[in-house]
């Protein structure tokens, strides 16, 4: 199983230097992927929880291919309605091959609807428009003179019943973000279900959890998966495995902005569990 990093790419500690920081002790660490978050305009729904300044993804993981050799590269998760499907695709299709083949597409519908509103798209046909977009991206993607993308992984986010049908119907992976253990049961049962239901096989499982290392142990039914001591969270990437997780990507940013400001203290924890895996997989 591999596992792979978020990395915070907006909030007021966020420059250039801190980002590289990020991708060279991710790469360092010997984690697999780096993966970074999407908004287009700050508005004020967006500001509240991602403050300005806010690195456009495509951007960022492009110059981030530069300083980087061997991790992969990818979003989660990137608003499809917010771009035009052709231009999506383009601009995946040219860091797929300008990276060396390491992209994954993590797309989901969004959420701010001020930002929506920005854009001048419409809020509530979002789903639909996702559905659309990415039927587009794949088509374009099957362009061999042109787009010439190879395979792009495209791993589908969110958790309701519409985004199990659009991972089994136009993903490779689902990817649920930053949940409990009984949640997770409960729909990945659900997911078996909606691809039985289409005659389709479930697609692979790559969630993002939070990482938060705790020196007690957290328990109770409200903890999340990622959350608690170093042992908790061995255990739970386990479990991860043998639900048939082929990626974890671990979330260590836990909502204040001002942890932006202090990218060593998370980069202290993604050691600590790097290490422990290491001793844990080779005693």
């Amino acid at each position: 199983m591999k596992l792979g990093v978020n990395v915070p790419n907006f909030g007021p500690g966020t420059r250039p230097d801190v980002l590289r920081g990020w991708a060279e002790t991710a790469e360092d660490l010997g984690f697999d992927l780096l993966m970074v978050s999407d908004h287009v305009v700050v508005t004020p729904d967006v500001a509240g929880q991602y403050p300005a300044p806010f690195y456009e993804p495509f951007t960022t993981l492009s110059w981030l291919a530069g300083i980087t050799t061997r991790i992969g590269l990818g979003t989660t998760v990137l608003i499809v309605p917010y771009r035009h499907p052709l231009l999506t695709a383009r601009i995946a299709a040219n860091l797929q091959q300008l990276s060396g083949g390491r992209l994954t597409l993590g797309v989901g519908v969004g959420w701010a609807r001020q930002e929506f509103e920005a854009l001048g798209v419409p809020y509530e046909r979002r789903g639909a428009l996702t559905d659309e977009h990415l039927r587009a991206i794949r088509r374009a993607w099957r362009d061999e003179e042109d787009y010439r993308a190879g395979h792009i992984p495209i791993w589908i986010g969110g958790g309701s019943d519409a985004a199990l049908r659009r991972a089994v119907l136009l993903g490779d992976a689902w990817h649920p973000l930053r949940f409990t253990l009984p949640w997770l049961d409960e729909r990945m049962d659900r997911l078996a279900a909606i691809a039985a239901g289409l005659g389709r096989p479930a697609p692979a499982f790559a969630p993002r959890i939070l990482l938060r290392l705790t020196d007690t142990p957290v328990k109770g039914a409200e903890r999340r998966a990622g959350e608690g001591t170093v042992g908790q969270v061995l255990d739970d990437l386990e479990r991860l495995r043998l639900l048939g997780a082929e990626t974890v990507l671990l979330d260590p940013f836990r909502g204040d902005p001002d942890e932006t400001n202090h990218p060593e203290a998370a980069w202290r924890m993604l050691a600590t569990v790097a290490a422990a895996r290491t001793r844990t997989e080779h005693p």
